[in-house]
């Protein structure tokens, strides 16, 4: 492992997501929601040459947001794995997002200082977008006892 990220669970919580941005990629598991249990490894998305996997959200519709470092955009993946679009961004480190608001349909869009030139003018910025599709709320967890 590399550098670590993408820590998503899909709508039904049946399926975790995680990622290596050193590797370029991010992989799916079958997931037990009873004993916490991952198993059954296998590639969900790779090899995307717009930067590298950094955080990633989860959308009510089982698509997958995943912000690119160094790619300068927010890549959405269909629960095949298959880019169904691309949010632009301003810069080009976006660092990580999560869904927010009353109705869970703003994007919040994180991003990391670095770079020159007049592309790097907000980079460091939050970013907020409106998504068509709403987010997931949180997820509950419980610390051992």
């Amino acid at each position: 492992m590399g550098i670590s990220n993408t820590l998503c669970w899909s709508p039904r919580g049946d399926t975790f997501y995680f990622g290596d941005s050193l590797k370029n990629e991010i992989w799916a598991y079958d997931y037990d929601l009873a004993t916490g249990n991952i198993a059954n490894e296998r590639t969900f998305f790779a090899g995307f040459d717009r930067g590298v996997p950094d955080g990633s959200a989860m959308d009510r519709e089982g698509y997958l947001w995943n912000a690119r470092y160094g790619g300068g955009c927010v890549v959405r993946v269909a629960p095949d794995g298959t880019v169904d679009g691309v949010l632009e961004m301003p810069v080009d480190n976006v660092t990580t997002c999560t869904f927010g608001g009353h109705d869970l349909r703003t994007l919040f869009i994180t991003t990391a200082k670095g770079g020159s030139g007049p592309r790097q003018r907000l980079a460091g910025s939050l970013f907020a977008v409106r998504t068509e599709a709403p987010g997931l709320p949180e997820n509950i967890y419980r610390l051992a006892d």
